[in-house]
């Protein structure tokens, strides 16, 4: 990895003015509490919880999950799955599909080293020809190296999705009865996430959908256990949901990355009571830099935050008025007054935003900036490198 500029290892211990902008900040106190909580809840509902690290990109906070009782991380590439055992993560479930025979001669050869540290691969498949496909390339690796290493694989059904994943039922039942026939892979359970409920608004909805996908997967183990085949775990859930997959008693393992930072889209769905609390824990620093009429602008646009899911929330602490940000282009945001206040934030405040979607904003960013203390008056304690930023193969 290449060296950090000495600009940025020069903010560690500095306070949070220093920061220049605009900046990705993780109030690392707040993001602290939410592993906490999440481990707290995870223990109490006697499930596994193996966050997805396609969220931070960072091998640093993936062992800082570990640490805080994760079992190991799920990713969505073949590259984040190879730059987070780089970074010496052991444990590594690609919950995806991956066709292309030259990226599955990768994950054969990860699979490899990741047996050989002690450490642990897994993979998601949804057709027969994956499934033959990734068989094939084990046994390349294998011929190639003479070290026979078996990898886990989850069967994917769509539970509501709509995107990735076999039927329900009898068709994942057949390849599960494929994967059985290749001695290089070992059937694990099955992959049932449902992404479209996470951020169902109201809790009534997300309660529907979530029991329409149990009832799936109860059908599907069925099926399969009537073969004399076991399935050791159902994966899936996310910060939306989770709740309801881990008391269903059916999921053993939730997938959730987003509770750890939070972001303005999931702020907009109504809590579910059972849901532990999350915090808001990342943040652009940004700075107003132009004031005219009834607008100021800050130096944030889009090209520091994501906006497919909308825009971000500005920050506001207990004594300040609101204000609302529009779109002011790449560089630029737009800053008005919420509500009955008419107060504008002067040339070089600071202000902090809320990223509409966390993991495509800590995508555009080579690094996130750690800060202990509070936002207001706290001081830069790390740097955290956003290893797998671009990684998309």
């Amino acid at each position: 990895m290449s060296t950090m500029p000495t600009r940025l290892a020069e903010l560690i211990g500095k306070p949070v003015n220093d920061i220049d902008t605009p900046a990705l900040v993780i109030d690392m106190d707040a993001m602290k509490r939410n592993l906490a909580r999440m481990a707290e809840f995870a223990k109490k509902h006697n499930v596994r919880w193996r966050p997805h690290a396609k969220l931070h990109k960072s091998a640093s906070l993936a062992k800082m999950q570990v640490r805080a009782g994760a079992v190991g991380v799920c990713v969505q590439k073949t590259s984040e799955a190879e730059i987070m055992a780089a970074g010496g993560v052991t444990d590594i479930y690609i919950s995806n599909e991956v066709i292309a025979p030259a990226k599955l001669a990768r994950v054969a050869v990860l699979a490899q080293k990741l047996a050989a540290q002690g450490g642990h691969l897994a993979i998601a498949v949804d057709s027969t020809e994956g499934v033959i496909r990734l068989a094939q390339a084990m046994t390349e690796a294998r011929n190639a190296t003479g070290v026979a290493t078996v990898i886990d694989v989850f069967v994917e059904i769509d539970v509501g999705q709509g995107r990735c994943g076999v039927e329900p039922g009898a068709s994942a039942v057949t390849l599960v009865l494929e994967i059985r026939k290749h001695p290089a892979l070992r059937f694990a359970g099955l992959q049932a996430y449902h992404g479209k409920a996470q951020h169902m608004r109201s809790a009534h909805e997300r309660r529907d959908a979530i029991a329409k996908a149990v009832e799936a997967v109860m059908l599907t183990r069925k099926l399969v256990e009537a073969q004399g085949i076991t399935v050791d775990l159902v994966t899936g859930a996310g910060t939306g949901s989770l709740m309801l997959e881990a008391a269903s008693g059916v999921y053993g393992e939730l997938q959730a990355g987003s509770f750890m930072f939070m972001d303005a889209d999931y702020a907009k769905n109504e809590r579910d009571p059972a849901q532990p609390q999350f915090e808001h824990a990342l943040f652009v620093k940004t700075q107003v830099i132009s004031t005219h009429g009834g607008h100021a602008v800050c130096d944030a646009g889009h090209k520091s935050h994501a906006i497919d899911s909308g825009l971000p929330l500005v920050h506001a602490f207990d004594t300040e008025s609101e204000l609302e940000f529009f779109n002011g282009g790449d560089e630029h945001g737009i800053l008005r007054p919420a509500g009955e206040s008419k107060r504008l934030p002067g040339l070089g405040r600071m202000l902090w935003l809320i990223p509409g979607h966390c993991d495509p904003t800590v995508n555009l960013h080579d690094v996130m900036i750690g800060v202990t203390g509070g936002l207001r008056s706290g001081t830069v304690q790390r740097i955290f490198r956003v290893d797998a930023r671009g990684a998309l193969t």
